[in-house]
C-alpha cells in the first residue's frame, strides 16, 4: 500500500518499508499564538451560541463557572477567552432569561476589549459579593449549575472554598437551588463544531508524522536505543512544534520468547532502560494538545532482524485481526444514536463468530484526552462512577478515540500470544466513524 502526504504544497508517496528509513516527512505548518486566539475566539461565538438550548434541555436556569488564580477550571477556556485569568476569583455567569435569551456576565478583577466581546464587564469591575445577589434576586433561577457532585474532573472543579463562598455570597435560599451541571458540561464538551474539524485533521496529521519518526531509522537504532531515548525524542519534537501534550507518550515492547508483563489487564509500559533489538515488536501510545483539542494515537512497528525483509507471516495476521475489530466497530455496528453498550455487544459478537479475542476501551476526545461523553470501553458494566455516559447514546459528529487491541498465537514465535493495538481518532458520520488519517494496514518497519 502507498500513502500519499500533502506536505507544503508538495506530494510525497510512502510505502510502508520507506517509513523503516530515514525520510524527509515534514511536520505540518501550525498558527503562532496569536493566530490561534483569534481563531478560538471565533470557535467561542458559535460554541456560546449552543448554551441557552443545552441549558433548557437540561433544565438550567444560571450556569456559573469560577476560575481560581493558580488553579485554574477546566471549563473557562472554552466558555470564555482562551487567555490568563489572574483576577483572583474570576466568576462567568450564564442566565436564562426567558424571552430575552441568553444573558452572560462576566466578574473579573479587571476587563479588557476582547472580554467584553462576549459577555458584560464594566471597565470599572463590580464585586462578585454585589453583583451575584443582585442576579439572584433579579431572575430567581430555580436551578443554578455548578461544577460538583460528578464523576469526572471536568465537571468537578469547583473548589469547597469557592462553593462556600457563592452559598453566602449569592443570598438567602440561593444554595438550596445549586445543583450538579455535569450533563450540561459533558454535552458541552462532547458537542464539536465543524469550524474545528481542519484544525483537528491538522493536528491528527502532526500526531502521525511524530509517530512515524519515533518508530523509525532516524530515531531507533537496535541494539542501541533504549525506550527513554524514544520517549525524550517525542519531547523534544512537542517543543520544536509549538505543541504539548496530556501525557506521557508510553512504549511497550514485545519479544519473542519473552512473557508480557501486563498491568491492569493491559500489556504494561516498557521500564525506559529497556533496549530496542532486532526481532522486537514495539507499541507507541502518543498525543499532542493544541488550540484547546487533543489527539491519542497508537501505532505498532517491527524491527527487522537480519536479513529479514518483511515481518514474520504470524505478526502479519495479528495486525489483520485488528484491523478486522477496527472494521467491525467503526464500520457496522457504531450508528449514532445507539447507546455505547449497544455497539460494544454487537462488535464483540462479531469477533467471537471469527474466533478473534479482543479488547475495546475507547473514550472521547476533544477538549480533553479522555473527553466527556459516551464511551465504547469493555470496563464501563463495572464503573458505577461512569455509568451515567454509558446511558447517553452516541452524538452525530463527536470525536472518538478508537482504542482497542487483539491477542494472537504467533506460530513463528512458538505460538506466543502477541497484542496489537490500534488507537485511531475518528468522528461520527450517519455511516459510522470515519478516520481523520487512514490507520495502520502495515507494520512500520524499523531497519
Amino acid at each position: 500500500m502507498r500513502r500519499s502526504i500533502l506536505v507544503a504544497g508538495l506530494c510525497l508517496c510512502l510505502s510502508p518499508a520507506l517509513l523503516g528509513q530515514r525520510t524527509a516527512i515534514k511536520s505540518p505548518k501550525l498558527l503562532p499564538w496569536s493566530q490561534q486566539i483569534a481563531l478560538r475566539e471565533q470557535w467561542l461565538e458559535k460554541r456560546h451560541a449552543m448554551i441557552l438550548p443545552m441549558m433548557r434541555r437540561h433544565g438550567i436556569d444560571m450556569w456559573i463557572v469560577v476560575n481560581e488564580e493558580f488553579h485554574n477550571d477546566p471549563l473557562t477556556e472554552y466558555i470564555a477567552l482562551p487567555r490568563p485569568y489572574v483576577g483572583n476569583r474570576d466568576i462567568f455567569v450564564f442566565i436564562d432569561t426567558g424571552s430575552e435569551g441568553l444573558r452572560k456576565v462576566a466578574i473579573v478583577g479587571y476587563a479588557e476589549d476582547n472580554l467584553r466581546k462576549f459577555f458584560e464587564a464594566p471597565d470599572d469591575p463590580r464585586p462578585a459579593d454585589k453583583v451575584l445577589p443582585e442576579l439572584y434576586e433579579k431572575y430567581k433561577p430555580n436551578k443554578i449549575g455548578l461544577s460538583f457532585g460528578a464523576a469526572r474532573g471536568a465537571e468537578r472543579s469547583l473548589t469547597y472554598d469557592t462553593y462556600n463562598f457563592l452559598s453566602e455570597k449569592m443570598g438567602a435560599g440561593a444554595q438550596q437551588h445549586f445543583v450538579a451541571a455535569a450533563p450540561l458540561i459533558e454535552e458541552y464538551l462532547d458537542k464539536r463544531i465543524p469550524e474545528e474539524f481542519a484544525t483537528y485533521r491538522t493536528m491528527v496529521e502532526l500526531t502521525s508524522v511524530l509517530t512515524r519518526r519515533a518508530l523509525s531509522s532516524e530515531v531507533i537504532k537496535p541494539g542501541k536505543t533504549t525506550v527513554g531515548d524514544v520517549r525524550r525524542w517525542l519531547y523534544d519534537q512537542l517543543w520544536a512544534n509549538s505543541v504539548t501534550t496530556w501525557f506521557e507518550p508510553d512504549l511497550r515492547v514485545q519479544r519473542k520468547g519473552r512473557p508480557n508483563d501486563t498491568s491492569r489487564g493491559f500489556l504494561a509500559v516498557a521500564p525506559e532502560s529497556i533496549v530496542i533489538e532486532r526481532g522486537d515488536l514495539v507499541h507507541l501510545d502518543f498525543g499532542i494538545t493544541y488550540m484547546g483539542l487533543n489527539t491519542d494515537w497508537q501505532k505498532m512497528a517491527y524491527v527487522l532482524r537480519e536479513g529479514e525483509k518483511q515481518p514474520a507471516l504470524g505478526l502479519q495476521r495479528a495486525l489483520k485481526n485488528t484491523n478486522e475489530l477496527q472494521d467491525a466497530l467503526t464500520m457496522r455496528a457504531a450508528r449514532p444514536g445507539r447507546l455505547p453498550g449497544e455497539v460494544y455487544n454487537l462488535t464483540m459478537d462479531e469477533m467471537k463468530k471469527k474466533g478473534i479475542e479482543a479488547q475495546i476501551y475507547s473514550h472521547p476526545i476533544g477538549n480533553q484526552g479522555h473527553g466527556l461523553g459516551p464511551g465504547i470501553d469493555f470496563r464501563s458494566s463495572r464503573r458505577p462512577d461512569i455509568g451515567a455516559s454509558q446511558a447517553q447514546p452516541l452524538r452525530p459528529g463527536c470525536y472518538t478515540s478508537i482504542e482497542l487491541n487483539t491477542q494472537s498465537a504467533v506460530p513463528e514465535w512458538d505460538g506466543q500470544k502477541v497484542y496489537m493495538m490500534a488507537e485511531d481518532d475518528a468522528y461520527l458520520t450517519d455511516e459510522g466513524y470515519k478516520f481523520f488519517e487512514p490507520r495502520q494496514t502495515e507494520l512500520y518497519l524499523i531497519k
